[in-house]
């Protein structure tokens, strides 16, 4: 079944609004398989989209999460979600997103049997796990250990990883079975390194916009401070020491990332250049993170600049086929700002 031109249009369209990095990933992959991955990314943002929204009572959450599963099974549903979650907050590219729903699973729809299946298995997973982390914590998500926090990145982050080494096998003719075995072995990992990256790099924004608190009190506790003072200034030097544990966790989801992504063929170029890149992102945001305070302080984030994202672009597009050279970039990232005099690209 083809997909209307008006759903992909709109999903290639939506894209860049609510995930550039993303979208940089989408753009390399060939045809049917860059269709499948940017409709499961699409849907798991509609899924986030709702747990996000700390402003609507956690009831109505889980009311709604469990209405976007039925719009797997009925495309009535689907259809009428964009009505019927309309009182969720958010910024407006994400508002865009929930009311273009239907056109979303109208492409779930477009794909080939096996291909929908499992888009359709990782995102439900992921729903569910997350309609269980917002009626564990009513008043806004609060993570309490560092176990608890390890079972929410893999809902919402771990879940992903499958997904797309799934559709690594269903849709690449260089990923036979054997590849698709070693790959398992981390594909949680390469989902989950990169959450922790983006959690510790939005403290502020997760606790001031989404009322969410995703760094484990306990170590925070440990240090003699709190989710009540994760941003308070007197804290800031034992707030980020508190950081140390998920930072080590983020360093070795990474290894094991690039472990996922020397175990895909190397004739597979365009999908060892979209796992590539976001690892690049994600360890040069951790080298940041490491030496700043901001994402402590109120307004506060940490971002990597421009300049640098699209000098590890160009680094990453000549690297992908060598995992040598991806290993030496990836440290040679780490240690220091990557860049290669493009400010003018």
């Amino acid at each position: 079944m083809g997909s209307s031109a008006g759903s992909l249009d709109f999903a290639r369209g939506i894209i860049s609004r609510v995930s550039r990095t993303f979208a940089i990933g989408i753009s390399v992959l060939p045809g049917e398989l860059g269709k499948a991955v940017l409709t499961g990314y699409l849907l798991c943002r509609i899924a986030d989209t709702i747990e996000d929204d700390g402003a609507t009572p956690a009831a109505r959450r889980q009311q709604l999460l469990a209405r976007f599963l039925e719009c797997f099974d009925d495309p009535a549903v689907a259809d009428g979600f964009a009505r019927e979650a309309s009182d969720i907050q958010a910024d407006a590219s994400y508002l865009e997103l929930m009311r273009g729903t239907n056109l979303v699973f109208e492409l779930l729809r477009s794909l080939p049997k096996e291909t929908g299946a499992v888009v359709e298995r990782w995102t439900r997973e992921l729903a569910t796990g997350m309609s269980e982390f917002v009626g564990r914590y009513p008043d806004g998500i609060r993570i309490q250990t560092v176990d608890e926090y390890r079972r929410y990145c893999y809902y919402v982050a771990g879940t992903v990883g499958h997904m797309l080494t799934d559709l690594w096998r269903c849709n690449s003719k260089f990923v036979k079975e054997a590849d698709y075995q070693r790959l398992l072995v981390n594909c949680e990992a390469f989902g989950e390194g990169l959450q922790t990256i983006n959690i510790l790099k939005d403290i502020a924004w997760d606790i001031e916009h989404e009322n969410a608190a995703y760094i484990p009190e306990d170590l925070l506790r440990a240090r003699g401070s709190s989710h009540q003072t994760i941003l308070h200034g007197d804290w800031v030097a034992q707030n980020h020491e508190a950081l140390t544990t998920l930072v080590e966790l983020a360093k070795e989801d990474i290894r094991k990332s690039l472990d996922y992504f020397n175990s895909l063929p190397k004739r597979a170029v365009q999908i060892r250049l979209f796992c590539l890149l976001p690892i690049l992102f994600a360890v040069a945001t951790l080298r940041e993170i490491q030496s700043s305070s901001a994402m402590l302080r109120s307004g506060g984030g940490v971002k990597i600049s421009r300049g640098e994202v699209r000098s590890l672009i160009v680094a990453g597009v000549v690297s992908t086929v060598s995992n040598t050279t991806t290993r030496w970039l990836v440290s040679k990232t780490s240690r220091d700002r990557f860049q290669l005099g493009l400010a003018k690209l």
